[in-house]
């Protein structure tokens, strides 16, 4: 049956690159507000789903593209493990293909790595309806790796994901979350010389005069820690519920965007750098090195991206109801020519989700 599958979207990709048709690759569209506007005829990978190789022992999963991140995250929770990256399910609809194409990360990024930390293999469909696997199913594997982890954030514009087999980790032990009054200032500040210590951090996010930290890790090591850093503790649901809202964007700062016609950027910087200074209200994630900025529509965007610039960063608007000029930050030309060589070696007819990462291709 998946062999059969896979030979459908072989003559589908086929049909596409003879006619010069794009194709829109889609899973459940969780994401569909994030990127450019999405072009061309959809090409749907629900159907292409489940679980192919589960090794517990080996810390190793391999699962269909179109397996919804829920059911995979079931699976692996039944075995006390989990994806370290807590990638965002928005609403429960994210996929696993959506997931890697993305790269999204949640809360744990800064402690635990992105999406592409954690790959170690996949397969695809290149736009010659050739099918290429990459990487492997062990850790210690490199071949290919780098191949892999390429199409982590490349907005399915280099061919369709088939499966990918991801690095998992064993549940936390104990966690515990802390919630301090303080500005963004003395946020940024106490997260860096936190940082610096040996403490179980495993997440943070600021948002109007409130750090929230969480701990995770041996029970004597968070116990200790939640001794020394003091603080207001939150319930064990009280937290849960607050970090799933900020993973999956369900909190009340995510959800203005499109009820009130604000545009919400993201800004990724440095971690040490200063509070930046623009209009509308932030929400600080990652030790502070991912800065949300949810503002007025009409914002200048040149002066956000010139802010995360100047701070040693780059910006992306990540949500809004009318997307004036470029998503994200303009390439370099260098950068730009590697971009426009990865497209043509991969997808020379150009048709898997044109414009989607760029307008340029």
């Amino acid at each position: 049956m998946m062999q059969l599958m896979v030979h459908e979207f072989q003559d589908r990709i086929r049909d596409a690159a003879a006619r010069h048709l794009p194709l829109a690759i889609v899973g459940q569209g969780s994401k569909r507000f994030y990127g450019e506007a999405p072009r061309g005829e959809p090409l749907d990978t629900r159907a292409f789903s489940g679980v192919s190789s589960y090794e517990p022992t080996e810390l190793v999963v391999t699962a269909k593209a179109g397996t919804p991140i829920a059911e995979l995250e079931a699976a692996l929770a039944a075995q006390g493990q989990c994806l370290a990256f807590e990638p965002p399910r928005f609403g429960g609809q994210g996929t696993v293909g959506g997931m890697v194409a993305s790269g999204l990360s949640g809360p744990s990024r800064a402690s635990c790595g992105a999406v592409r930390d954690h790959v170690l293999g996949l397969s695809l469909l290149n736009g010659r309806a050739e099918l290429l696997n990459f990487g492997g199913t062990v850790m210690k594997n490199v071949a290919g790796y780098d191949v892999s982890r390429l199409m982590a954030g490349a907005m399915g514009v280099l061919g369709l994901i088939l499966e990918v087999s991801l690095k998992v980790v064993p549940l936390p032990v104990c966690q515990a979350t802390l919630r301090f009054e303080m500005t963004q200032a003395q946020a940024l500040q106490a997260l860096n010389r936190w940082g610096g210590l040996a403490l179980p951090l495993h997440a943070s996010a600021h948002s109007a005069g409130v750090l929230s930290l969480r701990l995770a890790g041996a029970q004597a090591a968070v116990r200790a820690a939640v001794q020394f850093l003091g603080g207001e503790a939150m319930s064990e649901s009280e937290a849960s519920q607050f970090w799933a809202g900020l993973r999956d964007h369900d909190h009340a700062f995510f959800k203005s965007p499109m009820q009130d016609g604000a545009a919400l950027w993201r800004l990724s910087v440095p971690s040490t750098a200063p509070e930046l200074k623009l209009a509308g209200e932030q929400l600080v994630e990652w030790g502070g090195a991912q800065r949300w900025l949810l503002t007025s529509q009409s914002t200048d965007a040149n002066a956000v991206r010139q802010a995360a610039s100047a701070a040693g960063g780059h910006a992306t608007l990540f949500r809004a109801q009318e997307k004036r000029g470029p998503v994200f930050t303009p390439l370099s030309a260098p950068l730009q020519r590697i971009h426009q060589q990865l497209k043509q070696a991969f997808d020379p007819a150009g048709i898997f989700n044109p414009g989607r990462l760029y307008p340029e291709f």
